[in-house]
């Protein structure tokens, strides 16, 4: 019998992935492929739909025809995606009305704030979403489609129109058109989604003018999507994992059960910790979320999440704009070259601080400089700040669950630098776990298919599949950590 494996289609920001894992959870193979960002404007940010499409389909294509791949060899595709992001489609022709608008798009940040101005608006949005009103998420991106593109609305209404996220356009595409479809990890992040009714909200829909025929239908995160039936593609591969990447990325690090957490290190950086069956509001400017799930679990379950907005942002920041350094891996070498940062401090609000603060005008700075500092201080305050944000986004979430964080799973690509793991668990005083596989987003795309085909047993098979992984414990004295921690946000209250 011809060995067995589970695809995971792993559509990020920035580029499209095919993921091939076997059943010890091993990537066998990968194959990325990369799209055009758009910018039309000045803080908008845009994707071709169709360019998602063929670098997906492109990279999935290249996957089965490089092992020869066949419906006898894969036994699942599980999908996780860059969430919030907007596509609006005509379903007869297959064609978009428009460029997806991003996540990162801030031009409905002015409609936002004047649907949802009132207090009261603004608590009942986050009593039933678990969200703070914010351009961010989905619902304001399908009103301004509806409103800009012409005709748009009226064919909405007139059931003419589909919206969804990237995984719901990819189902929609992989099936040949016949599911419409989103699984509750991505439907909670629209703005659209009663987290705790578990369905889309007419209170909501009427506010951000949505028209009900447009929304699909909503789905466990594993369960059947479907079947593949798309030219150049073995017909019939059931699609059974759909996941928003950092749920997928939660569930990638088998964080099951209430209390487990992870944080990776991208571009941002998204810190979920797992709360159960319980949906906790947060305190602290946290949002509330549903997880992936197995299929062995009927309830919905929840996670507390916070966003860094820029992580390994900044260390690109330094290479391409500062020109302080050549490469991202550099800043390991010169961290470790300087005792301390000689005071310095960054605080990379960029486009503003994510939680706790969620101050969307504060602005980026360093501050400490002296005559003395060199670009070694300089690269180790930056590795230092992505620890320091994460700290503050640990601590925030510990005071809202109730719950002592004993260790944190990270992945990601800036989680491979030793230097930010030891000194995230020197600040945070806190075990931290690094798997041999960092790619958890796209892992755990493939264990939701992976549970709900049968391909594995349960999670504790999957709990053991887990290989060798690196563990970092705090050297630092919690004096030291303190007075460190105190000097962040003496920054931090500079740059509000």
């Amino acid at each position: 019998m011809a060995e067995r494996y589970v695809i995971a289609l792993d559509q990020g920001t920035t580029s499209s992935r095919a993921v091939l894992i076997d059943r010890t959870g091993a990537m066998v193979d990968c194959v990325q492929r990369t799209f055009e960002q758009i910018y039309p404007q000045p803080g908008w940010v845009e994707h071709n739909p169709h360019e998602i499409l063929l670098s997906q389909l492109g990279a999935l294509t290249e996957l089965i025809n490089r092992h020869g791949l066949s419906r006898e060899n894969v036994a699942a595709i599980g999908i996780d995606n860059q969430r919030e992001t907007t596509i609006v489609w005509d379903p007869a022709t297959g064609e978009p009305i428009a460029n997806a608008i991003v996540w990162q798009c801030r031009r409905t940040a002015q409609m936002v704030d004047e649907l949802c101005g009132s207090e009261d608006v603004r608590r009942m949005v986050r009593q039933k979403t678990g969200l703070l009103p914010d351009a961010y998420f989905s619902a304001s991106k399908i009103k301004w489609l509806l409103d800009n593109v012409e005709g748009a609305r009226e064919r909405a209404e007139a059931g003419e129109l589909l919206f969804g996220t990237v995984d719901t356009w990819l189902v929609w595409v992989l099936t040949g058109g016949l599911v419409h479809a989103t699984d509750r990890t991505n439907a909670s992040r629209t703005m659209l989604y009663d987290i705790h009714e578990c369905r889309w909200d007419p209170e909501l829909l009427e506010l951000f003018g949505v028209p009900t025929e447009m929304l699909p239908e909503v789905r466990p995160s594993a369960s059947p999507f479907g079947e593949t039936s798309y030219p150049g593609i073995p017909a019939g591969i059931p699609i059974c994992g759909v996941a928003g990447d950092q749920q997928a990325a939660l569930f990638g690090q088998c964080c099951f059960e209430a209390g487990q957490a992870k944080s990776t290190y991208g571009t941002g950086c998204f810190l979920l910790m797992h709360t159960g069956a319980t949906a906790a509001t947060s305190r602290n400017n946290l949002v509330t979320t549903i997880v992936a799930s197995p299929p062995s679990v009927s309830e919905v379950e929840y996670a507390f999440e916070g966003s860094v907005f820029v992580a390994g942002a900044l260390i690109q920041w330094l290479r391409d704009e500062l020109h302080l350094i050549r490469s991202v891996q550099e800043t390991e070498f010169l961290a470790k070259s300087v005792p301390d940062t000689g005071g310095v401090y960054i605080v990379p609000a960029f486009t503003g601080l994510g939680a706790p603060w969620w101050q969307p005008d504060a602005r980026g700075l360093i501050c400490g400089l002296t005559r003395g500092t060199t670009p070694a201080h300089i690269a180790r305050a930056a590795l230092e700040a992505l620890a320091y944000q994460t700290c503050d986004l640990a601590r925030a979430m510990e005071y809202d669950a109730g719950v002592a964080l004993k260790t944190l799973n990270v992945d990601g690509g800036a989680s491979q630098n030793d230097f930010l793991m030891q000194f995230q668990a020197d600040v945070l005083q806190t075990r931290i776990r690094r798997p041999q596989n960092i790619e958890t987003t796209s892992l755990g795309a493939a264990y939701l298919a992976g549970l709900a085909s049968g391909f594995w047993s349960g999670t504790d098979e999957l709990r053991s599949l887990r290989s060798t992984d690196d563990v970092f414990g705090p050297n630092m004295d919690q004096a030291r950590a303190d007075e460190l921690l105190a000097g962040w946000r003496t920054a931090v209250g500079r740059a509000l």
